[in-house]
């Protein structure tokens, strides 16, 4: 299982992404850069998401990343059944 902040913590450098509802956007810890960065390191656990596939509120929070990760992960494996 991934852990969504600790990729986020890689990324970002920033130990306020443990924080549960840090706007992530707001306050300068995602900005562009990171965000592909962040996306490259999904790729590396197998997380195959596009950012034009993803909603920007959907980025927002760690708890929102962990929340749409989740699912996508969800989403996978019910497909592989």
């Amino acid at each position: 299982m991934i852990d969504v902040r600790a990729v986020l913590f890689d990324v970002c450098e920033d130990e306020r992404v443990f924080e549960k509802d840090i706007d992530l956007i707001e306050n300068g810890i995602l900005d562009s850069l990171a965000f592909i960065e962040f996306f490259y390191s999904l790729e590396d656990h197998g997380i195959d998401l596009q950012p034009t596939q993803v909603s920007r509120d959907d980025l927002r929070t760690p708890e929102a990343i962990e929340k749409l990760i989740f699912e996508y992960l969800g989403q996978r494996t019910e497909t592989a059944k």
